[in-house]
């Protein structure tokens, strides 16, 4: 498997705050919801892996670096529709941007293949995100650069510093190929890299990473009836194994939830090549509202991951 070096680059550092405090000197640490040696360093610095802050689009029709069964973060605000392609992401892990007026974080963690989108607006402020370089769960702990609290990834909570406790709003987006996001928005716009020299874009530092038997940096507690990097549907607490929903191509809870699978989306995580990986699908999640349809915030996570953060929770498999 072919993971960054920079993401093995002192991965054993122990968890401590006074070590921690000179590069963090602004953040609180006497505020935390978490015990301190569940944080744990991913190898690169503050700010090692850079987010985008001044994103660049260009319209998803001229788009010839992505291919058709690409992952893409789908996402839109009042027409103003976005595509934010896993082979920028991963590089790159945060993109602050504003979409139809909304302040957002396009957020993605590769070691739990978590893509979320956040509201950026908290308590009237508009807060920009970075990356600690720290991981929890395997998962990508963030940073504001406003207070430099620390916030977790994949639950959208601050866990240390002055905004602890604060939880950022999810807001929906889908994880789905290029064509599916060109067919539903094709004057959408498509996220680019500043400089397309920087990283080796539309090739994995993961690859072969969602067949491993042992999640990267984790030593938690595994999920017993799926392998710990099979994916599953996540909404909220729940969890449903990506197997059966690709089976049943269509599931509807009690509560009203639509979840749907269609083939055409590679893994990122797969093939060096992204293009290149395996088949994995697209799944919509949606509920009916005053509109019709509604898309609900969802992911398409790995198993390991949506266990270490809801252990008493079921995935369902069958």
């Amino acid at each position: 498997m072919a993971v960054l070096a920079a993401v093995c680059f002192a991965a054993s550092a122990q968890a401590n705050p006074d070590w921690w405090s000179v590069e963090w000197p602004k953040t609180d640490f006497e505020k935390h919801i978490v015990a301190f040696d569940e944080i744990r360093s991913g190898g690169p610095p503050k700010d090692g892996i850079p987010s985008i802050d001044d994103p660049k689009f260009e319209a998803a029709d001229q788009i010839k670096a992505v291919a058709d069964n690409e992952p893409v973060v789908g996402f839109g605000v009042d027409g103003d529709m976005r595509a934010y392609p896993l082979a920028v992401l991963m590089w790159h892990e945060i993109v602050n941007d504003t979409v139809g007026g909304v302040p957002v974080s396009v957020t993605y963690c590769p070691l739990c293949n978590a893509a979320v989108v956040f509201d950026r607006r908290v308590d009237g402020k508009v807060l920009d995100f970075g990356t600690t370089g720290k991981l929890r769960n395997s998962d990508l702990v963030m940073y504001d650069r406003q207070t430099e609290s620390w916030w977790q990834q994949f639950t959208g909570t601050a866990i240390v510093g002055e905004m602890t406790g604060t939880e950022l709003k999810m807001l929906p987006a889908r994880l789905e190929s290029f064509a599916n996001f060109k067919a539903r928005a094709p004057e959408g716009k498509v996220l680019v890299p500043n400089d397309p020299g920087l990283r080796r874009y539309g090739v994995t530092p993961y690859a072969g990473y969602d067949t491993s038997a042992q999640p990267f940096l984790y030593n938690g507690r595994m999920p017993e009836n799926v392998p710990p990097l099979s994916r599953v549907v996540k909404v909220g607490d729940r969890a449903w194994a990506l197997p059966l929903v690709r089976s049943r191509k269509r599931i509807e809870t009690a509560d009203g939830l639509i979840i749907t699978w269609t083939p055409g989306q590679s893994s990122a995580m797969d093939h060096p090549v992204i293009a290149e990986g395996t088949d994995v699908g697209n799944v919509t999640v949606q509920r009916m509202g005053e509109n019709g349809l509604e898309d609900v915030p969802y992911g398409v996570d790995f198993a390991f991951a949506f266990h270490a953060f809801y252990p008493d929770a079921e995935i369902i498999a069958n």
